[in-house]
């Protein structure tokens, strides 16, 4: 293992970004809330429609009705979730959207699965039918069902190509284009919701605020994921001004353009890039800033892990660059101690370096270990040293396989050890997914507390 201490030295307090504007973060507890009072409401709405029940077909039906009602909530928050609310993204994190979007999208799921099953079912028992000849006459019969019917197979399609086994087989870019889908699918089912929906047909209320919430759902996927990027891109016209490398498939990418303090960018977030060249055009990816926000650039560093990132090295200065964003909550804001630490392992470190560029921090409250396997993965190595210096930060390099040092830099033990007074720091976390659970794990046996801890990943 080889450990790089740098001694305190007196250095000039650093200021975090200056420009930025108060940016509105949302309260992950307070969205929870507002997610499960919808679904509440959603029940209650079934309930204030529904007569008395009689009957196993009745009981069957209502419970298709309710299914059907939160299958048709669900897949409205899914949405909304990965619309790129700005409030959303910096006080959750893209990482935790994405995961409620993936446990709440196996629910709605099952929940359009469940409803049609159910309706099916207890429409043939009251009407003594076949469960076969009760579905051809829904088909075929009721008004917009055969175009829900698509919409919902399209929506298991989707779900089917989220679970982690088919996501493994797949590239990013096949992945998030089928996730388009969830717009037909959504869009096809929605009218035969006020259709033949018992909750809807009698009550003009209902059908108000239903498609209200609807329609502001599309409103903000039109406006967030459509045209504030393109108004952005007219705004700022961002180009990239430089591409040097860093390390073995490592580059940075300097990014130029006009009034970019506008954009509110702190250390620590991403923007999603869009590099208008060819083979590259018509996918955007996530890049963290590897260096402080400035108002007339950013730079980004990426490491060649699939078709979009290894193609990013061949960029050519002049390039026009769409950029949507910042998102991102792993920022100075979620700190809640005087003490940082900053903990990164491989390309985890670009964030991280940000970070430690700017986060404030008083000459000795400040200290990242940077975990490699390899010397040659080091990034950003004489970068690291010069802010330590500078700022009067610890920097360490803790580089080697465990099985080959005996024993592990980051374990409970190791970080107890190596970082004074542990408890009370708040920990940044950013690399590979195992290093930073195992880390976490680490951190919370050490006694540091989960609110303590701050990480995002962009694994999809």
């Amino acid at each position: 293992m080889t450990t790089t201490m740098l001694q305190e030295r007196p250095a000039p307090a650093v200021v975090g970004e200056t420009g930025t504007p108060a940016a509105v973060r949302a309260h992950p507890a307070a969205v929870l809330a507002a997610i499960f009072a919808g679904a509440a409401a959603s029940i209650i709405l079934w309930w204030q429609g529904t007569p008395a029940i009689h009957g196993l077909g009745d009981w069957l039906t209502n419970a298709g009705r309710i299914t059907g009602l939160l299958a048709g909530y669900g897949v409205v928050v899914l949405v909304a979730l990965m619309a790129r609310i700005p409030p959303l993204e910096r006080g959750i994190g893209a990482d935790h959207l994405a995961r409620w979007h993936s446990k709440g999208g196996r629910y709605t799921v099952s929940l359009v699965v469940a409803h049609g099953l159910l309706i099916i079912w207890g429409y043939a028992v009251t009407a003594h039918t076949s469960v076969v000849s009760q579905t051809s006459t829904l088909l075929l019969s009721y008004p917009d069902v055969l175009a829900a019917t698509v919409g919902g197979l399209l929506l298991v399609g989707v779900g089917i190509s989220s679970a982690r086994a088919a996501r493994r087989r797949l590239r990013y870019e096949t992945w998030y284009y089928l996730h388009f889908y969830t717009y037909l699918a959504v869009a096809l089912s929605f009218s035969h919701q006020f259709a033949t929906g018992a909750e809807f047909v009698d009550n003009l209320g209902a059908r108000v605020l239903w498609g209200a919430l609807y329609a502001g759902t599309a409103a903000a996927i039109l406006w967030y994921r459509f045209l504030t990027p393109a108004r952005q891109a007219l705004r700022h016209r961002m180009r990239v001004l430089s591409v040097e490398p860093e390390g073995p498939d490592v580059v940075s990418v300097t990014i130029g353009g006009e009034h970019l303090e506008e954009l509110g960018a702190e250390s620590g977030q991403f923007f999603r890039f869009r590099f208008l060249c060819q083979g590259l055009w018509w996918t955007s990816s996530p890049y963290s800033l590897s260096a402080g926000p400035r108002p007339d650039r950013f730079r980004v560093t990426v490491k060649a892990l699939g078709d979009h990132s290894r193609a990013v090295a061949d960029l050519r200065p002049g390039t026009r660059v769409i950029a949507e964003g910042p998102y991102g909550a792993v920022t100075a804001a979620a700190r809640r101690r005087r003490k940082v630490l900053l903990i990164g392992g491989g390309i985890g470190i670009t964030p991280l370096r940000a970070l430690f560029e700017t986060i404030p921090a008083a000459p000795g409250d400040l200290t990242l270990v940077y975990r490699a396997s390899h010397e040659a993965d080091i990034v950003f190595a004489d970068e690291l040293r010069a802010i330590a210096r500078r700022r009067g930060a610890r920097l360490r390099f803790a580089v080697g396989r465990r099985a080959e040092l005996g024993w592990d830099p980051l374990s409970a033990g190791a970080l107890a050890a190596n970082i004074p007074d542990l408890v009370d720091h708040d920990v940044y976390l950013c690399g590979p997914a195992g290093m930073t659970t195992a880390a976490t794990e680490a951190l919370r046996a050490a006694g540091v507390r989960r609110r303590q801890i701050h990480h995002e990943s962009f694994e999809f």
